[in-house]
């Protein structure tokens, strides 16, 4: 019979405490507890409140983490248009920064709190801001203007895909390498109005959106591997304009426009394999954004509208995910 380094291609790790956030699956011996551990797959996990945006807007490019995250651009409603606003957050409160150069919503964005991008958004354009932590500067376009499109990565190794260009719905893939895009495989399925995840340019995961452009709500889930997409397992339930935050193996999608406004709360976690319902949104909202260094186990929604009446929200949520570890 084979082993376990036979198998998997490694011995068994030892270590003197249990990490800190072991993948699904991962196999250890904690010395201290003179055990062999696992991780099993989350349980359902839970939202808690966080701190409101100053000015309550939808459609902005979200980067960063749970605790350390920008809030870029959007629009009110009703009210103005598009936003050059940016507000920037610690866990617990927003403080506003340095604005955009180009206001726009529908806008997606990569990065942490103090080296992000910014690019795309409406009115469409190919537009592209750098951030250093205090302020933005253009820097080059991308090869299409788009909005309503997806995103990925991180400053220096992006990516954007899907959306709408001049041209309508698209299946466009772009790659952003520090200094310049590059147009890469197209989606097997153009949308727009996606949710996404993934922390790097070479994997990353799209799912939900609109391929028609009247308002469909597809459960569609595509994988990227850094060259090509390829179909995977649907959502339980379809929508379109929701969050997502995690990695091509590990994700969550959270949120999202469905016509059934009892639809608007939901969330479905991914295994790398199929999508499972967990815990709902206290607030269902829509038009919120997707941020790439966002975790499945530590999750955050900001701002949006909350259907059916479409009102504007500043509120935040946080979605903490809890692995078992196995035995405890």
């Amino acid at each position: 019979m084979a082993d376990y380094k036979e198998i998997v291609g490694t011995r068994v790790k030892a270590v003197s405490a249990n990490p800190d956030n072991p993948s699904v699956g991962q196999v250890w011996f904690n010395s201290t507890d003179e055990a062999l551990k696992y991780r099993k797959a989350n349980s359902a996990g839970a939202y808690s409140s966080g701190g409101n945006l100053n000015t309550g807007r939808t459609s902005a490019a979200l980067l960063g983490t749970q605790t350390a995250a920008i809030y870029a651009g959007g629009r009110l409603s009703p009210g103005p248009g598009a936003q050059d606003i940016v507000e920037s957050y610690n866990g617990t409160a927003f403080t506003e920064v340095g604005d955009l150069n180009e206001a726009k919503d529908e806008v997606q964005g990569a990065g942490t709190q103090t080296a992000g991008l910014v690019f795309g958004g409406e009115p469409t354009t190919a537009n592209v801001e750098s951030w250093n932590g205090s302020s933005w500067t253009e820097t080059t376009n991308m090869n299409t203007a788009k909005d309503f499109h997806s995103n990925a990565g991180i400053q220096t190794a992006a990516l954007a895909f899907g959306g709408e260009d001049p041209g309508g719905i698209s299946a466009k893939t772009e790659s952003w390498d520090g200094s310049a895009w590059t147009e890469l495989g197209d989606l097997n399925t153009g949308r727009h109005e996606s949710a996404s995840s993934g922390a790097t340019n070479t994997a990353a995961l799209m799912f939900t959106g609109d391929d028609v452009g009247n308002g469909q709500a597809r459960a569609y889930t595509e994988s990227w591997n850094g060259s090509a997409w390829t179909e995977v397992g649907d959502l339980n339930t379809g929508g379109r304009h929701g969050a997502g935050a995690g990695t091509s193996t590990l994700a969550i999608a959270m949120g999202r426009y469905n016509p059934s406004p009892s639809n608007f709360d939901l969330t479905e976690q991914w295994n790398g394999t199929a999508w499972t319902e967990v815990a709902d949104l206290s607030t269902g909202r829509y038009y919120t954004g997707s941020h790439s260094l966002g975790t499945q186990g530590a999750g955050l929604v900001v701002g949006g509208q909350a259907g059916p009446s479409g009102t504007n929200k500043n509120i935040t949520e946080e979605f903490s995910g809890v692995f078992q570890i196995t035995p405890e």
